[in-house]
């Protein structure tokens, strides 16, 4: 399939608010607690979109996975309990969700290779990233891709597992 990354519109919002609300079901029914505190919601969507932060992947005309990506802007970042592999400029990347109808594809692996062939675009070699400590979905992205695991942030009260990878021009 010819899969595309690029900048989310405004218009966009439903389509992308769908995907995150069923995957919000699924982390729900995994039994887990991430995202069941109203985050990410909408506006978070508008919010990415309006910082030019919000991206999708699309497979033809249909958007089929979300993201935010970041450079160097996340203060929670700044408290790691852990340490990070590296202290320069770095891509981080947040709400991954994949469309319900295209689960077990391999699209989060893709998603974040184009997540990290954004970085190098942008002479950044270094993605960091957090997730869940049960979302092993992630978790498995993070170990296939050779992400380093480096401590615990913490969001909205919660701690988070902690990742980077140091990239390097393809």
């Amino acid at each position: 399939m010819n899969h595309q990354f690029r900048k989310a519109t405004i218009s966009e919002i439903p389509k992308i608010w769908d995907i995150l609300q069923k995957a919000i079901s699924r982390r729900k029914k995994d039994g887990s607690n991430q995202w069941q505190d109203g985050y990410p919601n909408p506006e978070v969507i508008k919010n990415d979109i309006d910082k030019n932060a919000g991206f999708v992947l699309t497979e033809g005309e249909t958007i089929i996975g979300y993201t935010a990506l970041l450079i160097s802007d996340e203060p929670e970042y700044e408290k790691i309990v852990g340490k990070w592999l590296t202290n320069n400029d770095f891509v981080v990347f947040h709400r991954v969700a994949i469309s319900e109808n295209h689960l077990g594809k391999g699209l989060a692996t893709k998603l974040v290779g184009f997540i990290e062939d954004f970085a190098i675009s942008n002479n950044i070699y270094s993605i960091k990233a957090d997730t869940n400590f049960d979302n092993f979905a992630m978790i498995k992205v993070f170990d296939k891709l050779g992400y380093v695991y480096c401590g615990e942030v913490y969001f909205r009260g919660s701690a988070r597992k902690a990742y980077e990878k140091i990239i390097t021009k393809k």
